[in-house]
């Protein structure tokens, strides 16, 4: 519900895995090569299905749009579906359905990705899809104007009329970041998507959906001399693109007291509170503590505030919390939806006190034991399809760059202490360092 944007994956093949031991779990193989163009490519080879799955990462999101042109990412990933120079408009989902695959793509704040799942004997009909994807995307008048209509509609079910998602999706971002692009929805506003030209368009596609800007992974059941034969036949020749990625960093000042917003939604009858901080980005250390906190605090019936608010003091119908780990920042949000007769005041003591016993007394051996046995089925199951192994060696690469992460990173949850989890509580959850949102019905 809260990445509104990102499309399921599509999961297919299962693969085999040696268990070694509890911080050695398997050995993913892989190799990377990079064009001359800057594309970089993984390859990583299974052949215990016929199945292959190709898919292309732009490091390109709503974080790169300009002000007054938000959505620009999100656009490109419904209007790189519209055709190409040699692809007629929905040929590209006809090109897959016919040869028996599967395709879809996502957009979030940092990323956009386009993939398939075919028979592994259709992998050069994936690839000639996405070179033209690249070079030759149709941006016209007429294909704007449909996805414009198109994301316009999107936006009005997603978001415009569901409980609670504009005040996710919009204010609390908006709140908590007052420089930073993350303060902008992905899917952007309306009155941008009118506002914006045949020619905004074109420049966008210019400046990021190009080689040196993008990862293609390969995955599954493929000969490798023929696959990496295949790359630089459809994308050796792409043109570099000429931007400088790098983008500048930008630094949001520290939040010194509680923001305080209330936001009248016409869109739910039930009260609730969204208690949201601002937290490091992905690639740090405290991000993997905060994982293991919001576990603690709302995963399962026997989670803190699942047992706690919601079931002993009852005074939430629902109550947990969510991460979204970010390139740059996270977001950390706390939430309950009170129940009959509960104000939004006691709800928020009520959760309050659940974050200072975890500040001040910490988690016990037993939870951290297990949380860690927690991440590491996770780990087990993110890399057990083809689609999951793709999704994270592009992951490791761009974020990390080190796409060997793909075997070890489980051992960052088994490096963490109990102190950790107290230490990291105390300098993010903090009531000066928040926005308390309270979402309350329009009573018109």
């Amino acid at each position: 519900m809260f990445r509104v944007y990102f499309s399921l994956l599509v999961f297919f093949s299962f693969l085999t895995f040696n268990y070694l031991n509890s911080k050695e779990l398997y050995n993913i193989k892989f190799l990377e090569e990079e064009l001359s163009n800057g594309l970089h490519v993984i390859f990583h080879q299974d052949n215990t299905n016929p199945l292959v799955s190709v898919s292309v990462l732009y490091h390109v999101g709503s974080k790169n749009e300009e002000p007054g042109k938000s959505g620009f990412a999100h656009f490109f990933e419904h209007l790189m579906f519209e055709g190409s120079k040699n692809l007629k408009k929905g040929e590209y989902f006809k090109y897959i359905a016919s040869n028996g695959g599967k395709n879809n793509a996502y957009t979030n704040n940092d990323e956009t990705c386009y993939y398939e799942v075919l028979p592994s004997d259709k992998l050069p009909l994936a690839l000639w899809l996405e070179s033209e994807r690249m070079l030759h995307a149709k941006v016209d008048q007429e294909s704007i104007n449909i996805q414009r209509e198109v994301i316009k509609e999107e936006r009005k079910m997603r978001i415009d009329n569901q409980p609670y998602v504009t005040a996710i999706s919009e204010i609390i971002p908006s709140l908590l970041f007052k420089k930073h692009p993350y303060k902008n929805p992905i899917i952007g506003f309306n009155e941008d998507l009118d506002r914006a030209t045949e020619e905004d368009y074109k420049n966008f596609y210019k400046k990021y959906y190009v080689p040196n800007n993008a990862i293609l992974v390969i995955s599954g059941d493929f000969d490798m001399d023929e696959a990496r034969s295949l790359v630089k036949k459809y994308f050796s020749s792409i043109p570099k693109g000429e931007k400088n990625f790098e983008m500048e960093t930008i630094i949001e000042d520290p939040i010194q007291k509680e923001i305080l917003y209330t936001h009248v939604d016409k869109n739910t009858e039930v009260p609730g509170v969204f208690l949201s901080y601002r937290v490091p980005k992905m690639t740090n250390k405290d991000s993997y503590i905060l994982q293991i906190i919001d576990h603690v605090l709302s995963s399962g019936e026997s989670s803190r505030i699942m047992k706690n608010v919601v079931t002993l003091k009852q005074e939430a119908s629902y109550a947990g919390s969510f991460f979204e780990t970010m390139e740059d920042y996270g977001i950390f949000i706390i939430y309950g939806i009170v129940n009959p007769g509960v104000t939004l005041d006691q709800l928020t003591k009520t959760i309050d006190h659940e974050i200072e016993m975890l500040k001040e007394k910490g988690i016990t051996k037993y939870e951290l034991e297990k949380q860690r046995n927690f991440f590491e089925k996770k780990f087990l199951s993110d890399n057990y399809y083809m689609s999951g192994i793709a999704e994270n060696l592009s992951h490791y690469h761009l974020y990390f760059k080190d796409t060997n992460l793909i075997n070890t990173d489980i051992n960052k949850y088994y490096e963490i202490t109990e102190n950790d989890i107290k230490r990291v509580a105390n300098k993010y959850l903090n009531k000066n360092n928040r926005v308390r949102l309270y979402n309350v019905p329009d009573k018109k």
